[in-house]
């Protein structure tokens, strides 16, 4: 209690913030993990909701969507982004112009964006009219018919989502390295590759683990994207979770799903400081 009253103000300053964090974040997520501990209705401990879950097919399916989604998604999203970024950052006329312009899918409501990719990848959309005028295709193609071709859909409507967040850090990475860096090395003759493999790469690292982790939390829980292109034909984990609590009324089922995505996001970030951040690391 004495320590209540000498830290008043910074309590009744803090208490907002804890509230916040404790009843729309930390009780939601553990209160989910529980569920999936549990048996429905008589709320026992059990395992029987993850044998339910790796029992069925569409989860398996959900489960490897979202990890070709993430893993295929980030991988162009940085390169694309990185090619982005460098032209934004050498440009030397209307920059302000292309910056903004970047940034407009980054204003737009998911959803909409969404309904947007419609237009383009439907039977009659734009991108069958291209493919047919190339005669590159006779026939319309179903992208959102599953399979692969509507992975590749949602990765490219996901990537022209968020590309403006990307874009955002590594040329926030880019105009941090200081111009003294390129100037001695191009005294010391390094080719243009060079200069790229040796200097701005390494030196960009911290910009690409910030994107690469803030963009895989996104990606292993994109939930409206896939939803609105692909409905029930292309599962990933949080709308499979989404499914089984709203459709077939499981809440437990679904915590269980929530609890292995959850689990997925972690290990990753972890998986990803401790081995690629040591090992660039130990090679500095």
């Amino acid at each position: 209690m004495r320590w209540l009253k000498r830290y008043r103000m910074e309590t009744l300053l803090l208490a907002p913030l804890v509230i916040y964090i404790l009843g729309l974040t930390v009780v939601p997520v553990l209160r989910a993990i529980v569920m999936g501990f549990q048996k429905k209705g008589t709320e026992e401990w059990t395992l029987d909701n993850y044998r339910y879950l790796f029992s069925r097919p569409e989860f398996s399916d959900a489960f490897w969507n979202t990890l070709i989604i993430t893993v295929v998604g980030l991988s162009l999203q940085i390169a694309i982004g990185l090619i982005v970024a460098l032209s934004l950052k050498h440009i030397t006329k209307g920059k302000g112009i292309f910056r903004t312009l970047t940034m407009i899918p980054m204003g737009v409501p998911t959803l909409v964006s969404g309904v947007t990719m419609i237009y383009i990848f439907a039977t009659s959309g734009y991108l069958n009219e291209l493919l047919y005028d190339l005669k590159l295709s006779e026939v319309p193609i179903d992208w959102a018919a599953g399979g692969f071709s509507t992975l590749m859909m949602i990765v490219v409507a996901d990537m022209w989502k968020v590309m403006p967040i990307v874009v955002l850090l590594l040329l926030a990475g880019l105009e941090s390295i200081s111009d003294d860096v390129y100037e001695a090395a191009k005294v010391d003759g390094a080719t243009p590759w060079q200069t790229f493999w040796r200097i701005t790469l390494p030196l960009l690292r911290p910009s690409i683990t910030m994107a690469l982790i803030l963009r895989a939390i996104d990606a292993f829980r994109i939930f409206e994207l896939p939803l609105v292109l692909a409905g029930r034909n292309t599962p990933v984990l949080s709308t499979y979770a989404y499914t089984e609590y709203g459709t077939y009324n499981n809440p437990y089922t679904s915590g269980a799903a929530s609890t292995i995505l959850l689990l997925m996001i972690v290990a990753f970030i972890f998986l990803y400081m401790f081995v690629v951040e040591r090992k660039g690391g130990d090679v500095q």
